[in-house]
Order: structure tokens, then sequence, then C-alpha cells
């Protein structure tokens, strides 16, 4: 564990300025405020404003890349599954996919050219809506979708999901990589029992600081974990995540929600023996656990728990549709056939492949499906299941 208290606080200097304001003014905030400021500040935020042309964030080139970066393979594989929904759906006259946190647009780029070529009618029956808040990432976007900006009624921008589809929308909602850069509360069991890590500003530099959870909201989501984590534990706790998923499920009338991240059930996410938890930091394809060494300069993560995901979405009205890792989706939706056509050992052979390491991006990542509007449709991506039984348990393990 790094020892934030030695920790030179750096990063973009007005943001940097602005969030040691804040303090200032009122105290020390929650760490999940401050990952808020470093991630989305609106002028100075990693995600928010726009890199030198020399610095590319996402890709192979970046602080990290995605599944969309790897191969179009994946978005070959959605665009069949979305197809596949439509059909299950009736053949509506409108169906919507809402890609929530596009990044660089490649993979709607990918679904957009495989809909065009092999699934003419769902094509023309398609609309596609990017969610994002940033105008550096919106820019981005817009350039790789270009073939597709010229035709009525296909494409479409918007900064929440309220203005999309007001009174329930038809068809899939999904994300790729999303739910994990969500500001999350980090806690620590202590002697007197749970804390929460706050960030505090003293002589130039940011600390970290244990003081009482910030929220009943938080202590509830606790006491339904349940856990029985030793003294010195510290995790993650994403808060955002859940009410995301509230307002997917009352955004949705008819149709699906898939969630493609890296995590893990409940049980698994929150094991004793995981007393470290799951945060990372990202810049240049290197890692480090220092939030404040490159503030409004990183990326910052953790890892999902699908288990509480499933269960929100539960009580929302969303169906548990099926739970599986990003190899068995592809499988089940032909990748294999997919991989043939390459020629082996190739560039766009290998990098196919890698979307499928069974110990790298084919089972760090899952594949959340729900539905709502239908009576237990059976999906192509979800053939194949690595996990049984009451996997998604949200009480995590002893």
């Amino acid at each position: 564990m790094v020892n934030l208290e030695l920790s030179v606080s750096t990063g973009h200097p007005e943001l940097v300025a602005t969030i040691a304001s804040e303090i200032a003014a009122s105290g020390p905030i929650p760490f999940a405020r401050f990952m808020e400021l470093a991630l989305y500040h609106p002028q100075f935020g990693y995600y928010m404003r726009s890199t030198p042309p020399a610095h590319e964030r996402i890709g192979w080139r970046g602080d990290f890349y995605t599944s969309s970066d790897v191969h179009p393979i994946l978005g070959q594989a959605l665009a069949a599954q979305a197809e596949q929904m439509y059909r299950l759906l009736g053949l509506p006259h409108s169906f919507t996919i809402v890609e929530m946190g596009p990044g660089k647009g490649l993979l709607a780029k990918h679904i957009l050219e495989t809909c065009a070529h092999r699934y003419p009618l769902f094509f023309q029956h398609l609309r596609y809506v990017l969610i994002d808040r940033s105008p550096a990432m919106r820019e981005m976007q817009r350039r790789n979708l270009a073939p597709w900006l010229d035709r009525p009624d296909l494409l479409a921008w918007a900064d929440d999901l309220s203005t999309v589809a007001p009174h329930g929308l038809t068809g899939l909602l999904f994300s790729n990589e999303l739910v994990d850069s969500f500001p999350v509360h980090r806690v620590q069991v202590t002697a007197e029992g749970t804390k929460e890590l706050w960030v505090d500003h003293r002589d130039g530099q940011f600390i970290e600081c244990l003081k009482p959870l910030s929220s009943d909201a938080l202590a509830e989501h606790l006491d339904r974990l349940n856990p029985e984590w030793p003294e010195g534990y510290r995790t993650e706790i994403n808060l955002r995540a859940l009410d995301w998923m509230k307002e997917l499920a009352q955004h949705l009338d008819r149709g699906f929600v898939l969630t493609i991240d890296y995590g893990h059930t409940a049980q698994d996410l929150y094991r004793s023996d995981r007393k470290g938890g799951t945060f990372l930091c990202y810049s240049q394809q290197s890692v480090n656990e220092d939030p404040f060494l490159r503030v409004g300069g990183q990326d910052m993560t953790a890892h999902v728990d699908f288990s509480c995901l499933a269960a929100t979405g539960e009580e929302q009205g969303l169906q548990t549709t099926g739970f599986t890792n990003q190899m068995s989706f592809l499988m089940g939706l032909g990748v294999e056939q997919m991989i043939a056509k390459l020629e082996q050992d190739s560039p766009e052979f290998n990098a196919a492949i890698h979307l499928l390491k069974p110990n790298g991006m084919g089972t760090t990542f899952k594949v959340l499906i729900q539905h709502k509007g239908l009576v237990r449709p059976e999906l192509d991506g979800l053939q194949y299941k690595p996990f049984f039984g009451s996997v998604l348990a949200t009480q995590s393990a002893a």
C-alpha cells in the first residue's frame, strides 16, 4: 500500500488549486468527491479537457486501452447480439442503442459498420445515441463516426438519458468500461469500526485522513453487504453505479441493459484476503496506487461489483438475463468463426485472440445482461455460462 501522506501532490495546476480551494473553504472532502473532481471537473478534469496532439488518452499509445482499441471483433459481436435482441422484441419500428461512455467512438463505428453490411433490416430501424459529457471526447467520436453523420436520425449525442427517452425507450442500453471510472467511496476497517477515506490539503500536499462515513446511504450499503473484514482492510464502494442502474431501469420501457467491465461478484470482490482493495491509477500504460501523483493527468479506476448492479436492477424492475465473461460472451456470438477468417499469426489474428485470453481480458472482463418487458429471453451471448447458482448474491464472503 502506498503511503499517501508522503506523496507530492502534482498534476494540472488549475485543478489542484480548485480542489485545494474547496477543501480550504469547507474542510476535508470524501475521496469520492476528490475523484469526481479529478476525472470530471467541467474545465480541468481528466476526461473533460482536450489533450495535446502528442498525448493520446485512450489507445495503445495512451494512458490505457479498451477492447475496442484491440480489435473490431467486439463491436461485430455486439452488433450480432443487438440484432437478435431486435428480433426478440418483435422487430419494433424503432430500436435505439444507447452507448454510455463511448470513448473515442470506435465501438460505435464497428457496430454500425457491421449492422450496415450484415443486418440491413435492423440497420434501417436503428437509432444510435452516444451519451458523453466531455466536449473533447465528443469531437473525437464525431471524427470516427464521420461516414454516418449525413444519415438522418441515425446518430445523436446527449448529456444524459432523460433527454434521450423521456417517455421510455425500446432497445439496448450498454456500456463498455464505464462503471469502473465512476467515483468511489474508499473505506477502511479500524479498531473503532469502519471509517471512510477523506482528502485534506496541508502544506501544498493532498493527504488522506480517516473520518466517519460521509452518508447514511454508504452506511446502509455496508450493512447490506454484512462484511466480516479484518482490521486494516480497505476497499471501495461505488454508490454512483447503483444510482446509475436505477436511472437505466427508469428509462428503459422494453429491451436490454448490457454492461461490460472488469470486476467481480460481491463474494469475490470483498473477500477478506483482498485487503488492499482494487483502486488503481493509469498513466502512459503504467500503473500506480497514488491518486495525488498526477491529479487530472491520470485515469482512476476500481473494479465493479456486479452483484450489487444486478440486485439494484432487480429492485427497479430489471430481470437478470445472465452473467458471463467476455470470452464466453464472444464465443456464444461466433467469435471462433470470425477469427477463422483471419490469417493465423497476423497482427489482426493476435489482436482478436487478445480479447479471449483466459488469464487476461477474456476472463477479467465480465458481461452482465438484464432485460425488461420480455419473458426469459435466451441470448446467443449467454450460451456459455462460467458462473452458476447464486454467484451474484450480494453478501460478501468472510
